[in-house]
């Protein structure tokens, strides 16, 4: 879409935090009007409608529209996010298992912004599983770089949580 069309997006996402819960009927409306905008294939509607039903707590009504965003062929950034959203709701229903398995491959993936957001959002399917050492370790490797000293020690730490013997 052109750029009018994302900044009006963006420009909505940035007013969501004024919509108190009562009216997230009108942040979704909005989000709606402007995916009305698009071409009917356009696998950037479904994906923003997706995010609006999530970020005012519907899971359930994301997961279809995720996956009708990914199946139209949103890919890039914004198919990496749809990825991590849709694996985080599937958590959120009761499908972690799908989650892991989504997200999994992402930790291969060519690296961006969005890697600590793929292994935060793993460890908790994980978690959701019982799986919490592979979780933690995904944790502290994703937290190693970013801390001032200890980087080395804790992606020790991190490695050994899943790999016996290290």
């Amino acid at each position: 879409m052109n750029q009018n069309w994302e900044d009006r997006v963006a420009a909505a996402w940035a007013a969501f935090d004024t919509y108190p819960e009562e009216r997230a009927h009108e942040f979704r409306a909005l989000i709606d009007t402007l995916v009305a905008e698009l071409p009917d294939d356009s696998p950037l509607g479904p994906f923003e409608q997706a995010c609006a039903w999530d970020s005012t707590g519907h899971s359930d009504k994301a997961v279809p529209l995720y996956r009708e965003a990914l199946v139209r062929g949103l890919d890039g950034y914004k198919g990496r996010r749809a990825k991590i959203q849709l694996s985080s709701s599937l958590r959120n229903t009761g499908r972690a298992e799908e989650g892991v398995e989504l997200l999994t491959p992402e930790l291969d993936a060519p690296s961006d912004e969005l890697d600590d957001a793929v292994r935060a959002t793993l460890a908790l399917c994980l978690s959701s599983l019982g799986r919490d050492r592979e979780g933690l370790s995904l944790v502290l490797g994703a937290l190693a770089p970013h801390l001032p000293r200890y980087q080395r020690s804790m992606a020790n730490y991190a490695r050994a949580l899943v790999e016996p013997g290290v």
